[in-house]
């Protein structure tokens, strides 16, 4: 990116006054060496963001924001309905509440390492992952609804994982206001048989160790030591998200078109919030995000499954589930103000501070916890949420590396059986569906975590808490 284009407000901000149909500044969160390395269109794209009506504050982008579909991924924006404010499906992305779960063991890395391999052959048996892939459980037309209407909790009553889960989950696990009569057929048959699989992509199930504690107080609420393994699932919604995706952006292409609202991109597709497509959005996506959830639920499930046939004195206890791509309405203040807006988190995470009335009672003191995930043969890391996070970005941060160059171009460069080879040689046991997409996930294609993350940190937008290296990775 041209750094003369911005001004500077820190080494950890910088922006862009609004300019022409721009209604918000512009706020970059990164050091001088990430703002080099983005692209161009991450500046563009924010600033396209910043011209949708009933933007309050900043069109804002994380330390690993980069090209998107319409918002750029790592975007944040915040609307008001009042004043017009739209809801869009780009903002939102189509891996709709594609997100984190991690996993406490009660083991250390000198339990699980006599019996490593045969963890991992056992975790790619029993996880279905890959395109296209699919698990044993198959739901009827009234099941579907009920998961879609339920998420989490429906997991947890059909005996997938626990209460105690949907504590450690944002929205208790169920997100109200889900209308599955605003989901296509076509996309619930999709969804029929993806519950409880990883799918592609950079989608994972990571066996990680502790290896660096960064907050003591923190890192004893969340119940971490140093050499705890931690079990993390990253995956979405499945064809489900897609399909919602899929059918709604021509609808609010044109519902934009007869409303008047200007779209600099197709891909910014949106609807005002109190019109008809727009509220059958937000019906249809908060379905999409009961699913996701209640997909790293019975993930989990299989998860603890494995885990009890190999370690019978294992105890796999839920750190917390976070997601990445969703649009929510949560108050924050403006102008001095609370109000409440329809925050949309495009590849950023929820990073809310001590305090927040959101969170369960035990982790109130030290505030949210955020985690991010790294890449195949790179360190992941658990921060927390900030206070001064909530004003900076409405409670958000970054969600991972962030790409830093497309799958395809990755393939050109990098054989999957090489990359293999490297990892293993640094102890890091993979077990991928196919050999293309552990090419397209090769950790060379990804931005450095550890500068992302320190980024994000030194801008208070979440602080570090403990660092996880990869032992084990199940790829789609």
């Amino acid at each position: 990116m041209n750094i003369e284009k911005l001004k500077r407000r820190s080494d950890y901000q910088w922006y862009i006054e609004p300019e022409g149909k721009m209604q918000v500044p512009v706020i970059i969160f990164a050091d001088e060496k990430l703002i080099k390395d983005m692209d161009e269109k991450v500046l563009e794209q924010a600033s396209n963001v910043a011209k949708l009506p009933g933007i309050v504050r900043a069109s804002y982008a994380m330390p690993d924001a980069h090209w998107g579909y319409g918002f750029p991924i790592g975007g944040v924006a915040g609307f008001d309905a009042d004043k017009g404010g739209i809801i869009s499906a780009g903002g939102v992305g189509f891996d709709i509440s594609c997100g984190i779960r991690s996993l406490c063991t009660g083991l250390t890395f000198d339990d699980i390492e006599p019996l490593r391999n045969k963890l991992a052959d056992l975790l790619a048996r029993r996880i279905p992952a890959g395109l296209g892939s699919r698990g044993k459980l198959r739901l009827s037309g009234r099941e579907m609804d009920e998961m879609l209407r339920e998420g989490g909790q429906w997991a947890v009553e059909h005996g997938y994982g626990t209460k105690d889960d949907l504590q450690r989950t944002e929205e208790n696990g169920r997100m109200t206001g889900a209308e599955p009569r605003y989901v296509s057929d076509h996309a619930k048959k999709r969804q029929e048989d993806e519950v409880g699989t990883l799918g592609s992509g950079n989608h994972y199930l990571e066996v990680q160790k502790v290896t660096e504690i960064y907050n003591t107080n923190c890192a004893e609420v969340f119940g971490l030591r140093l050499n705890d393994i931690i079990v993390s699932i990253h995956c979405g919604s499945r064809g489900l998200g897609h399909q919602i995706a899929t059918d709604f952006l021509p609808r609010m292409v044109k519902t934009a078109q007869k409303m008047g609202i200007e779209l600099p991109e197709k891909d910014l597709a949106c609807a005002p919030i109190n019109s008809e497509v727009g509220q059958q959005y937000l019906g249809a996506m908060r379905c999409g995000i009961n699913c996701a959830v209640a997909n790293r639920q019975v993930l989990t499930h299989l998860v603890r499954q494995v885990f009890s046939d190999v370690f019978p004195k294992s105890n796999l206890r839920l750190l917390y589930d976070v997601s990445h791509n969703t649009c929510k309405i949560e108050e924050h203040t403006v102008n001095g103000k609370s109000k409440k807006l329809y925050v949309h988190r495009k590849g950023a995470t929820r990073a809310f501070g001590p305090g927040h009335p959101s969170l369960p009672a035990d982790l109130k003191k030290a505030g949210q916890p955020v985690l991010i995930g790294g890449t195949m043969g790179t360190a992941s890391y658990i921060l927390t949420g900030t206070e001064k996070g909530m004003s900076l970005s409405f409670g958000s941060c970054c969600h991972g590396a962030g790409r830093a160059m497309s799958r395809k171009q990755a393939t050109k460069r990098w054989l999957g059986k090489d990359v293999l080879r490297e990892l293993a040689q640094k102890g890091i046991i993979v077990r991928g569906a196919s050999n293309r997409g552990i090419a397209e996930e090769a950790p060379g294609a990804y931005k450095d975590v550890n500068d992302v993350v320190d980024a994000t940190d030194k801008a208070e937008l979440a602080k570090k808490v403990a660092k996880l290296e990869p032992l084990i990775c199940v790829k789609g």
